[in-house]
């Protein structure tokens, strides 16, 4: 299974679970200080809320998430040989998750593109806070 995620800076993050529960009609699947995602079933969507006030209602980054790493793999592979600039991330704590990824570099437009499979679920405890401050910033 492969779905768009769409990664969305917020002023308020209860404020904000509470409009897209409502919206696409689903609790939040995860939800961390600063932080939640929702697993959207219908239209296929990983919705992901960035608490970050004064850049609230603003893009933060773009991506796809893929099944498992040799789908990773794949599309790095078929990016490459189409001439795209990439930057991996293997073995990386990002959204209170363990990832293996990679970012798509010189977009026509400059937003952030990553490719991405989930390894392992971390809780709070396990995420280390440097890593979460810095990865979808």
């Amino acid at each position: 299974m492969s779905r768009l995620q769409l990664a969305l800076n917020v002023d308020d993050l209860a404020t904000s679970i509470d409009f897209y529960s409502t919206l696409f009609g689903t609790e939040p699947h995860k939800v961390r200080p600063g932080y939640a995602n929702f697993a959207v079933a219908q239209p296929p969507l990983k919705l992901v809320l960035i608490e970050n006030p004064g850049q609230g209602g603003s893009v933060n980054h773009l991506g796809v998430e893929v099944e498992d790493v040799d789908t990773v793999d794949a599309e790095l592979t078929r990016l490459g040989a189409a001439g795209f600039a990439t930057t991996e991330e293997r073995d990386t704590t990002c959204c209170y998750a363990k990832q293996d990824k990679f970012w798509v570099q010189g977009t026509p437009d400059g937003e952030r593109w990553e490719v991405y499979t989930i390894t392992d679920d971390l809780t709070q405890v396990e995420a280390a806070a440097p890593a979460e401050a810095t990865c979808c910033a």
